[in-house]
């Protein structure tokens, strides 16, 4: 029976740059393409095709209007009843805005990045609640990660809106969550039922080799011959530990730069100044190097280069990624599509989702370990190691986690949600 070819819209505070959920969401909107659909996208920032985006500042989570009402949502116990009245009318107003999104692009099916499950914009959250309720639209809410595992919002004046669209409780919203804790969780807190759909990469078409542009990347970062090139590719915020790296750098003593191929996150800029000045204590060159580095390559406004993420690991002897905890990994998968060795921690998820099927890295717990630092070594100084465990990955990423598996489980998840709908 051929399937209809749906028009999906994807909504999100953000779908642009190098953070998961954008990153995740291109891979969804690229297997929803081979499959027949076409997809639009609403949020505050987008670097999707711009004749099928719809861009309202007001949905971002940086917009001042937004900032300012989570400021007294998430500071303690009580709000102002300005801050209610601030939510309703920006609530209005950007279900205004869907329901135009809606019309405009003739979208029959939304498909919510986030924005029903983390209350980083909380009167969006609340819009899409009322509109889904409204229009009864075939809905599919993509969670990464939710309120309750943020200690940001443990203390809040939110818990009824919280309670109300993060994530809503409606029929025809269908949950879907990238890991086994979360399933629980929602299921425990919410009685609420979810499809696990972890994230992925497209293992059946392998990376292309390094080329002329790339073979600078090292001398732009001033590594110089023989040196190491360590790669934390992750954003700057506490969660990812990244002051352990800067440990496994100074107990590896061996020249290497320790490179940041991502920007702070959401939460300011006290953790990289504080990593700033625990590599110089320690005395390990650590470079934030944000700026050099893009999605994909591009030519800053002076000509200097900008050096894709794929380059970036291309380039990388060892990838760090001690992340305290992780709602499933991209920079754990980007490394193993990209063939490169890594040092990373035994997060939850790791333990209990992707370690079983028999992954293998440089592993710890708490802290960097005598072994680890050993471990470490042994794969850094010996190529042929590195190779083969790096390829035994490839193929196991390439059986769990590759499009192919995306595809199949989107084609049935649209199929369920349609059913779900009517």
């Amino acid at each position: 029976m051929q399937r209809k070819r749906l028009r999906i819209g994807f909504v999100s505070t953000r779908l642009a740059g190098t953070d998961g959920v954008s990153l995740e969401s291109a891979k969804w909107s690229d297997v929803l393409s081979e499959l027949g659909h076409t997809c639009f996208y609403f949020a505050g920032e987008s670097d999707r095709p711009a004749e099928r985006s719809r861009i309202v500042p007001e949905a971002h989570f940086q917009h001042s209007l937004v900032q300012q009402i989570a400021v007294d949502l998430f500071d303690d116990y009580r709000r102002q009843e300005s801050t209610t009245e601030a939510v309703h009318k920006l609530r209005r107003r950007l279900k205004r805005a869907l329901h135009a999104f809606i019309d405009d692009f003739g979208v029959e099916m939304l498909l919510v990045e986030n924005s029903l499950a983390i209350p980083m914009n909380v009167p969006l959250g609340l819009a899409l609640t009322e509109l889904v309720a409204e229009t009864n639209i075939p809905t599919i809410a993509h969670h990464h990660d939710f309120a309750w595992e943020r200690t940001r919002f443990s203390v809040n004046a939110a818990e009824d809106f919280l309670q109300a669209a993060f994530p809503p409780a409606l029929r025809t919203v269908h949950h879907v969550v990238i890991n086994s804790y979360g399933a629980e969780e929602l299921a425990r807190r919410t009685g609420l039922r979810s499809t696990l759909i972890p994230n992925v990469m497209d293992f059946d078409d392998p990376p292309e080799p390094d080329d002329d542009y790339a073979d600078s990347l090292r001398q732009s970062l001033g590594l110089a011959d023989g040196e190491w090139l360590l790669l934390q590719p992750t954003r700057i915020v506490p969660r990812k530990r990244i002051e352990r790296a800067i440990e496994l750098a100074r107990w590896l003593r061996h020249p290497l730069k320790l490179v940041i191929s991502h920007q702070a996150g959401d939460e300011g800029a006290e953790y990289q100044e504080y990593l700033r000045g625990y590599a110089e204590v320690v005395g390990v060159p650590l470079l934030f190097a944000a700026e050099q580095f893009a999605y994909e390559r591009d030519r800053a406004a002076d000509g200097h280069k900008i050096y894709s993420l794929a380059d970036a690991y291309r380039q990388a002897d060892l990838v760090t990624y001690p992340s305290a905890v992780e709602g499933f990994g991209n920079a754990f998968l980007e490394a193993i599509y990209y063939r490169r060795p890594l040092l990373m921690s035994h997060y939850e998820i790791f333990k209990t989702d992707i370690r079983p099927k028999g992954f293998e890295v440089i592993g710890f717990d708490e802290f960097i370990t005598p072994d680890t630092i050993v471990q470490a070594r042994e794969v850094l100084s010996n190529p042929a190691k590195a190779a083969t465990m790096v390829e035994r990955n490839y193929e196991l990423g390439r059986k769990y986690y590759s499009y192919t598996v995306l595809k199949r489980r989107l084609a049935a998840l649209i199929e369920d949600s349609l059913e779900a709908a009517f």
